[in-house]
């Protein structure tokens, strides 16, 4: 069996087109962090979010795959990329990064539960004890209908590509819906250390109701 790759069996949610589409998203499990700061800051809390999600994520498909923890139903599978929410004070597009709040997160295959992220918490703490493994959750988001776009080009750039979603619903008579959970959503395709910033690939989601 060819192991699960999210990105191959639900191309509709990793991998819209480049122009604005409604998506129905199903709930789906992540390994989430929480915080706030700017991205950019390499020693700020957003980078450390994603080495210990990267971390627990790898320690679980490698946990598995090697059997060094029982994980029952355990099939192998490919990590999928990280995906960040993004708001603050009300806004989704602040002036100010330092002012951004976000939750930083990769998803889960359903077999994953809080004792397997126990096992992994316990398994990053012991190779990589700067990380605050406790700030990592398990839950589960369930964002319902979206317009997304496939963003192509560096991140600054993606206010182009939000404007093109904004016209879209306006034409669809769809509206915001900020609310909760629902929030603007990236999903990071590319590896921005290994990508020149022209061809960064991002898919960008929005939350919306119809009028």
């Amino acid at each position: 069996m060819s192991p699960l790759d999210f990105k191959k069996e639900e191309k509709r949610f990793y991998l819209p087109p480049s122009h604005p589409v409604l998506a129905n998203v199903p709930e789906m499990n992540f390994f989430m962090v929480e915080g706030e700061g700017d991205p950019n800051d390499p020693a700020g809390a957003y980078q450390h979010a994603v080495e210990l999600l990267y971390a627990l994520s790898y320690a679980v498909r490698m946990g598995g795959k090697k059997r060094t923890f029982p994980i029952p139903d355990y099939h192998e599978y490919v990590v999928p990329p990280l995906e960040s929410l993004w708001w603050s004070c009300g806004s989704t597009a602040p002036a100010c990064k330092k002012d951004f709040r976000w939750v930083s997160m990769i998803r889960q295959p359903g077999f994953v539960t809080q004792e397997t992220l126990s096992y992994a918490q316990e398994q990053v703490a012991r190779k990589k004890p700067h990380l605050n493994t406790e700030a990592a959750r398990l839950d589960s988001l369930r964002e319902g209908l979206c317009v997304q776009c496939l963003h192509t080009g560096p991140y600054d750039d993606e206010p182009a590509t939000l404007a093109r979603m904004h016209a879209f619903m306006e034409e669809a008579e769809l509206l915001p819906d900020m609310e909760g959970s629902r929030t603007h959503h990236e999903i990071y395709l590319s590896d921005p250390r290994k990508t020149s910033p022209d061809r960064l690939k991002t898919v960008l989601r929005l939350p919306v109701k119809r009028r």
